[in-house]
Formats: C-alpha cells, sequence, structure tokens
C-alpha cells in the first residue's frame, strides 16, 4: 500500500525559499505552464506514472526496454505496487500500454526537504516493444552551458488549475549556474540545472520526474525537481543527468 500521498509534486515549502524574483509580469492567460500541445509521437521515450486510482502522478522517461527513469521525490514514498507506467500514449484518458514495476529505486541520499539527490530509476515487470510511440530516450553525458531546451509533460496548465490530458511543450532556456544560485541560493549545487523564459511559463504540478531536453537533438539533460508555485517568475530546477549518469548505469545494473 502507499506509505506516504504525495499532494503536492513541485515544492511549495518556505524553507529555502529563492531571494530574488527573476520577473514580475505574470500572465493569467497561462495554458506545463504556457505550453502547446505535443505532436503526436513527438516524444516516445514519455511515460506517466499513475496511482492506484490511474491518477497521473509524475512524469519519466524510458532508459531502455526494461527501465525507467525519473525523479526521486515521485517514487520515494511509494511501493512498485503503487504504482503504473503508461507508455506510448500522449493522452493520460486514452491510449498506450500499461505495464507495473517491480523495483524502485531512489538515490539513496534524497532528502525529501530540500531535495538533493532528486533521481530514481523503476524497473518494469515486462520489457517494452519500440514501435513509433515506444522509444528510448537519450542521455546527455556533458556539461551543459546556457542553451536553448524543451520541456515535455502533462502537469497543471496553472497554479490550481487541472492536469493537462494531452501531453505539453515548451521552448525554454538553461541559464548559467551562478544567475541560478543567485535566486535558489545554496539550494541549488551543480548537480542541477535551471531553465527559466519569463514567469507566465514553466513547469507545475505533475511534470516532475519528466525531462528537460536539448532543443537541437533531444537529448535528456534534465529531471523536473523543483520550483515555487508555478511559472510565477523563478528559475525551474532540474536535477541534472549528466551529473547522475555512472549512478544510472549502476542503478540498472544493480
Amino acid at each position: 500500500m502507499m506509505k506516504l500521498i504525495v499532494l503536492v509534486i513541485i515544492a511549495y515549502s518556505t524553507a529555502a525559499l529563492p531571494t530574488t524574483k527573476t520577473g514580475t509580469n505574470v500572465s493569467h492567460n497561462w495554458r506545463i505552464v504556457g505550453g502547446t500541445i505535443a505532436a503526436d509521437g513527438a516524444y516516445p521515450f514519455i511515460v506517466s506514472l499513475r496511482s492506484p486510482a490511474d491518477i497521473h502522478i509524475c512524469g519519466g522517461t524510458i532508459l531502455n526496454n526494461e527501465f525507467i527513469l525519473t525523479a526521486a521525490h515521485c517514487i520515494v514514498s511509494y511501493s512498485a505496487s503503487d504504482i503504473t507506467v503508461v507508455v506510448g500514449t500522449n493522452s493520460l484518458d486514452s491510449g498506450g500500454t500499461t505495464i507495473t514495476p517491480t523495483r524502485l529505486i531512489a538515490h539513496a541520499d534524497f532528502d525529501l526537504s530540500q531535495r538533493p539527490y532528486d533521481i530514481g530509476v523503476i524497473q518494469l515487470s515486462s520489457s517494452l516493444t519500440y514501435s513509433s510511440h515506444i522509444a528510448q530516450v537519450s542521455l546527455n553525458t556533458a556539461d551543459v552551458g546556457v542553451i536553448s531546451a524543451i520541456l515535455v509533460g502533462w502537469g497543471r496548465t496553472t497554479t490550481e488549475g487541472e492536469l493537462s490530458n494531452e501531453l505539453q511543450e515548451i521552448a525554454t532556456n538553461t541559464i548559467s549556474f551562478s544567475d541560478c544560485q543567485a535566486v535558489w541560493g545554496s539550494r541549488v549545487t551543480e548537480s542541477h540545472i535551471c531553465a527559466f523564459t519569463r514567469a507566465g511559463e514553466g513547469a507545475c504540478n505533475g511534470d516532475s520526474g519528466g525531462p528537460l531536453l536539448r532543443a537541437s537533438d533531444l537529448k535528456q539533460i534534465g529531471i523536473v525537481s523543483f520550483s515555487i508555485a508555478c511559472a510565477q517568475g523563478y528559475p525551474d530546477v532540474y536535477t541534472s543527468v549528466s551529473w547522475y549518469n555512472s549512478w544510472i548505469e549502476t542503478a540498472i545494473a544493480s
């Protein structure tokens, strides 16, 4: 059974709040937040993690035909029997294939309050069959720098809004480590990547665990980890994939 129900996927805690806002002109016409509907099959590596009631709780990506990559905070409060993984569809209410996990592996040093080491993998009970809508993600292995990126997910389209039934995408940009630390302080380390465009665009509840992709080649560079509210003018913080490449390799080989 579920050990703990986590109601808020993107962090709202007043502990370690960012020190500075990067924007103030908050649009109330948000549609991720500010995203558009992704084309069918455009991101065949994306998966939806579901609760026992078949409610979307987090995103993830296909590492190989047996393992899923996600955020530790998406799985640490669950057992394998509490989660299902849906692959091969852009819609939460139709299509796709549902698979049960056999193991949930969160990083041993993950802490839910501050979310360091926010990375985990899920081992599936049966192997995936690849198709035009089910495919393996490519992982980034080098430092990112300041680049164009794409965020993909089914998260809420406003802070108090509903989950998006159709997969959303949004163009964003990574920012420098120094610029992100100027906002978030020591809570952000070199194991993180931050992205920001403007207030009214960014990650929200339900996007957690999903991918931040390099726009040029769709390699996964980050995993949605935390922010404050939804697209309120703060950089979104992602777990850096390249920082944890060795951990990922060890986890799927264990």
